[in-house]
């Protein structure tokens, strides 16, 4: 059966519809394992049971919460490398400050992004501040690294604060889901971020028994990724919702659903795979282990950057 996909627009514009295309098969459902990063704040390994390629452009994704926080319970990173690739930080809820050895940073809270291009090499830190630290609460967020090409991994750092209110707000026609577009093109309706990749990031929120059926470019990977709630994914209406990935095989369009009684918020990822060698080892990503070797050289000589002298650091408190 194919879905009639329907053209997104400005929330309280005329939307119309586009003929039949073809749905997206879903290849498979996975379930992302719990762990922990930086200095221990939890997270969801959002990618785990996909293969690279069906992934590609993206190398991982963590799910950062959601959680409650206790006083002094709150966690980030501190002052560490990257090179060859983009970092994705998307603040669903909780404030996040993040400074980088090349001038960028500021404050992301509550449906902001930070977008940071390592490219040739870069130290930052991403740490919560000194009030949520003291007094706990809530927190919810992604990080998302983007490949880039061997062409481009090189090339200079750089940084984009992405403010809530900048992000691309769309709907379906009956309002039944609203979908946030942080980067690239959907039927289009575009978000703010620059990219060196050609990608898609959106966060879409569906009311209890929504369903929305979106175009999606068929030369690009389609994955969606539950951040809590309950439904289902495709025409097979697999099962769906926190912390399972589904992986779309080819087509035109993708179709997530809401289950009857709860609402359900999707990350959705595509892009135009690289299909290059991958070489990763910890914040590197590179195209063989002759530039992941020549990385750690680098930065133990200092040429990635250096912590200025009025750098931030993770606040304990005790």
């Amino acid at each position: 059966m194919t879905a009639n996909p329907l053209t997104l627009t400005r929330v309280g514009l005329d939307i119309a519809t586009k003929p039949a295309l073809r749905d997206r098969p879903v290849k498979r459902t996975t379930v992302a394992p719990s762990g922990h990063e930086g200095e221990g704040f939890p997270v969801r390994r959002a990618f785990h049971g996909a293969t690279r390629a069906e992934v590609d452009p993206f190398i991982m994704m963590d799910q950062m919460g959601e959680v409650d926080y206790a006083p002094y319970e709150p966690r980030g990173t501190d002052w560490h490398p990257h090179r060859g690739f983009e970092t994705v930080t998307y603040i669903i809820d909780g404030t996040f400050i993040h400074q980088d050895s090349q001038g960028g940073g500021g404050v992301i809270s509550n449906g902001g992004t930070q977008w940071m291009t390592a490219g040739g090499g870069i130290l930052h830190i991403e740490t919560p501040p000194e009030d949520l630290v003291v007094r706990g609460g809530l927190f919810h967020g992604i990080q998302l690294w983007v490949n880039l090409p061997a062409k481009k991994k090189m090339i200079p750092p750089a940084y984009q604060n992405l403010e809530a209110d900048l992000v691309e707000l769309v709907t379906t026609p009956d309002a039944g889901a609203i979908i946030r577009i942080i980067a690239g093109d959907i039927d289009g309706a575009k978000g703010p971020g620059s990219t060196h990749t050609p990608i898609v990031v959106a966060h879409a929120t569906l009311s209890p028994g929504a369903r929305m059926t979106l175009p999606w470019n068929p030369a690009y990977n389609a994955l969606a990724y539950g951040l809590s709630g309950e439904g289902s994914v495709g025409t097979e209406r697999a099962p769906f919702g926190l912390g399972r990935l589904a992986v779309f095989g080819p087509g035109d369009t993708i179709s997530v659903a809401a289950s009857p009684d709860t609402s359900l918020d999707v990350l959705l990822l595509g892009g135009e795979p690289i299909g290059e060698p991958v070489e990763q080892y910890g914040p590197f990503v590179m195209n063989t282990r002759a530039e992941l070797r020549q990385a750690f050289e680098d930065f133990e000589a200092g040429r990635l950057g250096v912590v200025p002298a009025n750098g931030i650091r993770p606040f304990r408190g005790r």
